[in-house]
């Protein structure tokens, strides 16, 4: 498995990338990639997830660096488990712009 992790039902993942032409993080789902990653497939079958991998592998004219990461099911749809994946979520850091403005927007709209 991609990256020394390798999914199970105890510890679950997803397939993250980026996406080639925007350069957003992007989640592998039932149908394509998504930006959301309340979308993403949870993967807890190693053969399965190594399946998909190599279809995210194969998809070089879509996204590039697709890897595997432990995730948790959350009430909205998988979770991040590491930092550096919650992070991944906030979007580019470099200033404060698009999906970190949309997320504060919206928290402060409820």
């Amino acid at each position: 498995m991609s990256k020394a992790f390798t999914p199970s039902a105890a510890k679950p993942g997803v397939i993250t990338a980026n996406d080639l032409r925007e350069g957003h993080n992007v989640w592998m789902c039932e149908d394509g990639w998504t930006a959301d990653p309340a979308q993403a497939t949870l993967f807890e079958d190693e053969a399965i997830a190594e399946l998909a991998l190599l279809k995210a592998i194969g998809q070089s004219n879509i996204v590039v660096g697709p890897y595997v990461v432990e995730a948790r099911r959350g009430p909205e749809g998988p979770e991040p488990t590491h930092f550096r994946e919650a992070f991944r979520q906030t979007g580019p850091s470099n200033y404060f712009h698009g999906i970190q403005a949309a997320k504060q927007a919206e928290a402060s709209n409820v």
